[in-house]
């Protein structure tokens, strides 16, 4: 008995250890990891050391402007080593900076915060087929999913745009999100108030 107690314990030490820990998906601004909140915590629960990732990171993001969000895909391997995989940003933004606008609608079928050309999505489904998800499907196909992200941001395509009526469809756009942006501060106190 003693034997075949000694032969499980060797093969308990031979066997490798199985990691069951899950992919680390997040974004994180271009050239601005640091070890601070929210990113630090993610990475040291993955045993994962945060100055040498941030340092990995950085450099790999310093031709990109600093600022845009560029997801991020993390494996660690039983070494405590990572692959770093980083896509194009989200096409989310590309949508948004196409239509010049910095934040989406609030209520996206109802409301519309801006207004991108079939060009504008030709392109952007372009670049966003460099990613690995995307990387076996069509333009047709990923052009059709840009279409219902616009959608939903409630952002409208068109054919063609003509400048100045844009640009005064902008500025009254402005005054609207001024006004949603009062009512909102006012329901959080409303709600502050409440809860003290």
């Amino acid at each position: 008995m003693s034997k075949s107690v000694a032969r499980l314990k060797s093969m308990k030490k031979v066997a490798d250890k199985i990691d069951h820990s899950s992919k680390l998906r997040t974004n994180v601004p271009a050239g601005m990891a640091a070890a601070g909140p929210p990113l630090g915590p993610m990475l040291g629960q993955r045993n994962i050391n945060i100055a040498a990732f941030c340092k990995d990171f950085n450099e790999r993001t310093a031709n990109i402007k600093p600022g845009i969000p560029l997801p991020v895909r993390v494996k660690v391997n039983p070494d405590r080593s990572y692959q770093l995989v980083i896509h194009q940003p989200p096409s989310s933004y590309f949508l948004k900076q196409a239509a010049g606008t910095t934040r989406g609608a609030m209520e996206p079928v109802k409301e519309m915060c801006g207004k991108i050309t079939i060009k504008h999505l030709y392109e952007i489904a372009k670049i966003k087929s460099q990613d690995p998800p995307l990387e076996w499907r069509s333009l047709k196909e990923i052009c059709v999913m840009l279409l219902s992200q616009a959608r939903t941001c409630g952002i409208e395509v068109v054919r063609e745009l003509d400048p100045k009526e844009y640009g005064e469809f902008l500025n009254d756009r402005k005054t609207i999100v001024e006004e949603q942006k009062k009512q909102l501060q006012e329901k959080r106190e409303a709600k502050m108030l409440r809860t003290a």
